[in-house]
């Protein structure tokens, strides 16, 4: 049979051709991964900085205004601060949309999840479904605190900071995104680095047993450390209601009074 002959319903066939596959998918998979670990490093580093308040309001006073370029400068730029925020907030959404490739789209996909899930009983799948789950909650929690300090940037310090946990009454916003933001990245860089095969080495499933032990104990540790900081920013908040408002300067930058 030659390739211009006919077959059965007048379909001619031809010669073969060579299926291109689309690079995109790979394209987007890794753009999603690189935004994850940077924000995932990003939330850590930004849980070191803002628990700078246990060591004091002098030592909180003076990471604030190091972002802000005092010391640098001579004076206070809190727009600085503005720029890292709309950057974390670019990132934030282009994760989310990246990721939001693979979340159920409707009822239908959702079942078909949750059978199979129930079915094979495997860990690493109930992960997954908790970082959809937090990743869902953090799109908007997020969204609320990052727009609150790239809008209001001098309000960050000791008073700042405090009198919008407890005056302006943000704690309970604040309470469910420490839980949603640490399982969220967490997860994420768990899976990232079995996605990817970081520390694999020679045994595979040893390794994934030993990150994701690694994994909760950084989880529980960060949890501990948020929950502490947020107690310890209501406590100054509740003490400055008074006087909310006012910001925190150190005695040593305080202007002597004029006799």
């Amino acid at each position: 049979m030659n390739h211009g002959s006919t077959l059965g319903a007048g379909v001619r066939t031809g010669p073969a051709r060579a299926i291109r596959k689309s690079r995109w998918p790979a394209r987007l998979d890794w753009m999603q991964s690189v935004s994850g670990l940077i924000l995932a490093l990003f939330m850590w580093g930004h849980m070191f900085f803002v628990s700078s308040i246990l060591l004091g309001k002098d030592a909180m006073w003076t990471v604030t205004k190091f972002f802000e370029g005092y010391f640098f400068f001579g004076r206070a730029f809190p727009g600085l601060v503005s720029i890292v925020v709309a950057v974390v907030f670019a990132l934030v959404i282009g994760h989310a949309l990246l990721a939001l490739r693979k979340f159920p789209i409707d009822y239908r996909q959702y079942r078909s999840f949750r059978d199979h899930a129930n079915t094979m009983h495997h860990g690493d799948t109930s992960l997954w479904w908790w970082q959809v789950v937090t990743g869902f909650a953090l799109f908007f929690l997020a969204s609320i605190h990052l727009y609150v300090m790239l809008t209001r940037p001098g309000s960050i310090g000791p008073y700042g900071s405090a009198d919008r946990m407890w005056s302006d009454i943000y704690w309970p916003l604040y309470l469910v995104l420490l839980f949603a933001v640490e399982l969220h990245g967490g997860i994420g860089l768990y899976r990232l680095a079995v996605k990817w095969g970081w520390f694999a080495g020679a045994h595979p499933d040893a390794a994934r047993r030993r990150l994701k032990t690694l994994k909760w104990a950084l989880t529980v540790f960060f949890l501990a450390l948020g929950l502490t900081t947020l107690a310890a920013y209501i406590k100054i908040g509740i003490e400055h209601a008074p006087n909310a408002g006012v910001p925190y300067t150190p005695a040593w930058a305080q202007t002597p009074a004029v006799k």
